[in-house]
């Protein structure tokens, strides 16, 4: 005779029953808090007065705890798909958003983040986001890279401007760093993190002139990107925003942390070097724009790549204003200001459609295949 009994209460499930919200959580995620704290970093930067940054970078550090704590989940219930996520040539590449998450709140607790919390709680906590995300930066840019090239199995012509995330990292570093040296003491320490940030600065420009040929030879070779993956376009104004930005930090504390005369060739470098990268910036945000504009013609739908229409948009604004600041130039003012207002349209566009696909539940649904 059979019997047929309930299971105990306390017996353990699989893990895509006990938490399948979160099988699909990637690492793309992150770029959600990028882009967010971005919004309150570029905000700090410009030649009048923008109200509630502050706020959006709180909101931007909730993001971030909340996001580690599911993707905690994700690596704890759903190991097979994280795993599976790692050996992804399409999905690893990621990973570099989430150091870049932990720098972009960090710079953000510095540059607003102080008059909310105060100075004393905002520099202890940068320093803990510096440590946190220049660690997982440099480990994201060696072993992406290594996993693409002796694990991934990568199709012939599927180069991506994706595949900048892991080197890109260790630029947001280099615009870090800076904000700290007046932090630390005068003499070794603070010429080791300035020149630390520059050797940062210098492995992501090399990483970067390295892939972004190969990405231009994809697109004259085998036409444009599919259109969910158009808005990764806008990723290649990454490293170059972000290395206008590093530049001019990083002149910004030169003197008093170096001798004279490289604390005077840092200036200089800055300009010398910002202006053409940001006329170069400025070049390829056209072509994005125009090729965005074709995908939307085409049907793009909404997915998390348009989170790219933000944070590298945000890293030209902030190199403008450096710009701006060492040249007094008031072009450079305006610029900042026009690219700025295009950030925050393109935040809150990216924003209502993220909100909206959590409350339906699409986005965090099984992929579909096609």
């Amino acid at each position: 005779m059979a019997t047929l009994t309930q299971p105990h209460a306390h017996t353990r499930a699989p893990a895509a029953v006990r938490r399948p919200v979160l099988r699909h959580l990637g690492p793309n995620w992150y770029a959600a808090v990028m882009g967010t704290a971005i919004i309150a970093n570029a905000g700090a930067g410009l030649p009048f007065h923008v109200p509630g940054l502050s706020g959006v970078w709180a909101l931007s550090l909730a993001m971030l705890v909340v996001l580690l704590v599911a993707r905690a989940g994700h690596w704890l219930h759903h190991r097979d798909q994280a795993r599976s996520h790692l050996l992804d040539p399409t999905v690893a590449p990621f990973y570099g958003c989430t150091s870049m998450a932990f720098l972009a709140v960090g710079i953000g607790s510095l540059s607003v983040g102080a008059g909310l919390i105060g100075e004393s709680a905002a520099v202890p906590l940068a320093w803990v986001l510096y440590g946190v995300g220049t660690a997982m930066g440099l480990v994201a840019a060696v072993a992406v890279p290594y996993l693409m090239v002796a694990r991934h199995d990568v199709a012939p012509g599927s180069a991506s401007p994706v595949w900048l995330l892991p080197v890109v990292a260790p630029m947001v570093s280099a615009t870090l760093g800076p904000l700290l040296v007046p932090h630390l003491p005068a003499g070794q320490a603070r010429e080791a993190m300035l020149l630390g940030s520059y050797a940062m600065f210098g492995m992501s420009l090399l990483a970067t002139l390295v892939i972004l040929p190969v990405v231009f030879s994809r697109l004259i070779h085998r036409g444009a990107l599919p259109l969910f993956l158009t808005p990764t376009l806008f990723l290649v104004l990454g490293p170059l925003g972000q290395s206008t930005t590093a530049v001019n930090k990083l002149a910004d504390v030169a003197d008093g942390s170096i001798a004279a005369p490289y604390a005077d060739g840092m200036g200089a470098f800055a300009v010398l070097y910002g202006v053409p990268v940001m006329g170069f910036a400025l070049m390829w945000l056209a072509l994005a724009v125009a090729m965005a504009v074709r995908a939307a013609r085409r049907g793009m739908g909404f997915a998390m790549t348009w989170w790219a229409f933000t944070f590298p948009v945000g890293t030209c604004v902030t190199g403008a204003e450096g710009l701006a600041r060492h040249t007094a130039l008031h072009a450079f003012d305006w610029l900042a200001v026009a690219l700025y207002a295009l950030l925050v349209t393109a935040w809150l566009v990216a924003g209502f459609h993220t909100v909206r696909g959590l409350v339906n539940g699409r986005l965090l649904a099984a992929p579909v295949k096609k």
